[in-house]
């Protein structure tokens, strides 16, 4: 039985599946959800206050869309009778969800088998792949359609 349940979201359908999967198994188990949205970092070769203000603006289109991401998954817990606990966190997407997990003493994490590059049809994606083989505890891939 799982009691702190870490779920992964990039915005995508298949991460919205997880989504859906993750609140099913919080409400079968009684366990705490928290939900994580990683905003990759943004970085630049060229250091001229041109590229700076780019990078500022690009940095808070991320945040925003991220903090987009939380609410929805908010809006669609509140609406499933589930509390969650959202985390925006910034960095290698992999790296920070397996802390996040560590930090939280999540005994589960769901990802999507892909997320927004939808490339993966055949391949498990780099994240998804990079939990599966660093996480200690369970993790849950959720396909696609």
């Amino acid at each position: 039985m799982f009691t702190n349940i870490l779920v992964a979201l990039d915005g995508s359908k298949v991460s919205q599946r997880a989504l859906a999967e993750a609140v099913d198994l919080a409400r079968l188990m009684h366990a705490t959800l928290h939900a994580t949205h990683v905003m990759e970092a943004v970085t630049s070769a060229r250091s001229s206050l041109d590229q700076m203000d780019n990078s500022r603006e690009m940095y808070q289109l991320l945040e925003k869309e991220g903090n987009d991401v939380l609410e929805g998954a908010k809006k669609y817990c509140a609406d499933k009778g589930i509390s969650v606990i959202p985390h925006l966190k910034q960095g290698n997407a992999g790296t920070e969800i397996i802390s996040l997990a560590e930090q939280e003493n999540c005994d589960l994490i769901v990802v999507a088998s892909h997320g927004k590059s939808g490339f993966d049809r055949l391949f498990l994606g780099s994240v998804s792949s990079f939990v599966v083989k660093n996480n200690k505890g369970t993790t849950l891939v959720v396909r696609g359609q």
